[in-house]
């Protein structure tokens, strides 16, 4: 796989997987943090900070939702990059249906801004990347953090009062994001990527070991952590909004269908008709992504047609304890 090394690109420098066959994803490399502080060194600011994402990238995805959700549109700007990567990474092309050029540079590739925040970076070139464009350098790329960040420090320019990570549900928020990652979130990626039978078995297993586990916890409570829409849920849907179409056939995750789930297919069709979140999915963007960007897995790049989900089918999960925020359950009311 690509990635820069002291500030240079290289196409051979990262192998995704290790001796044993097993796909290794590599950590991410900027980890700074925004915070409500007044002695912090990257404070929230509205029109302060950018959001490179890819729509196809369920990491990107879940900053997105988080924007969307609470209402940060405004506040914080977005550049979307081509969903379709080659050998020379993330590219901008804004003359492509949902891509944008690069508001802050005008970069032609994503890689340009890892060498402009560092010059002698060495590290894969990924979305999402939370961008400071006061100090001009990368805050932070590390998806589930941004998640945090945007959900927590900038209450204040907010339109709409939504808390994903409250007080009382804290530690279990975090347990359940922790516990979903490796199984669920990388697992269909340890299924897909792997090269040899016995690591794609295992990863398989603890894939769909969790899943049924999951859509057994989801018989009687609404959300992943009880009765409150939380980060968790976004990092769990980002996942299975794109499993049907993509993990299923593309990575062989094909155990099990996620509409084949007494709770999980609800579950996942009340999450993406929670207020800005379906504004946020765009699965031609997925589609094209993943069937043509992987030619180890798909040498002929052929993006495969089906299924067609619908997403906005009715779900009954209100009739469990619990919803969304009054201020989605509000914008849902007037959206019927």
């Amino acid at each position: 796989m690509n990635m820069l090394v002291d500030g240079e690109w290289r196409t051979d420098a990262y192998e995704s997987t290790t001796d044993d066959g097993s796909f290794d994803r590599q950590e991410t490399t900027f980890r700074n943090e925004i915070r409500d502080d007044p002695d912090a060194q990257f404070p929230p600011e509205a029109n302060r900070y950018h959001l490179y994402v890819s729509y196809a990238c369920p990491w990107a995805h879940r900053t997105l939702v988080t924007r969307a959700v609470k209402g940060l549109e405004d506040a914080i700007s977005v550049s979307v990059v081509d969903p379709y990567r080659d050998e020379d990474g993330w590219q901008f092309t804004p003359e492509k249906e949902g891509c944008t050029r690069d508001h802050v540079h005008d970069a032609n590739s994503l890689r340009e801004l890892y060498v402009r925040a560092d010059p002698n970076v060495t590290c894969r070139v990924t979305v999402p990347i939370l961008w400071d464009t006061k100090t001009d350098r990368i805050v932070n790329n590390e998806s589930e953090e941004i998640m945090r960040m945007l959900d927590t420090e900038f209450d204040e320019y907010a339109t709409r009062n939504v808390d994903l990570y409250p007080d009382g549900y804290r530690d279990e928020v975090d347990r359940i994001i922790d516990e979903i990652y490796e199984p669920i979130n990388n697992g269909v990626y340890r299924a897909g990527f792997a090269t040899e039978q016995e690591p794609y078995d295992e990863a398989v297993d603890d894939l769909f070991s969790d899943l049924d586990r999951w859509d057994d916890v989801l018989a009687d409570q609404r959300y992943l952590a009880g009765d409150r829409l939380t980060e968790a849920d976004i990092a769990m849907f980002t996942t299975l909004v794109r499993f049907d179409n993509v993990y299923h056939t593309h990575f062989m995750c094909n155990v099990q269908y996620v509409r084949e789930y007494d709770n999980l297919w609800p579950y996942l069709r009340d999450l993406y008709q929670t207020p800005g979140v379906a504004e946020t999915v765009d699965m031609g963007h997925i589609k094209e992504h993943y069937y043509t960007t992987h030619p180890d897995v798909n040498p002929h790049r052929i993006v495969a047609r089906g299924p067609d989900l619908n997403f906005d089918a009715p779900q009954d999960r209100d009739e469990l304890p619990g919803g969304p925020p009054s201020d989605l359950a509000t914008a849902a009311s007037v959206d019927d």
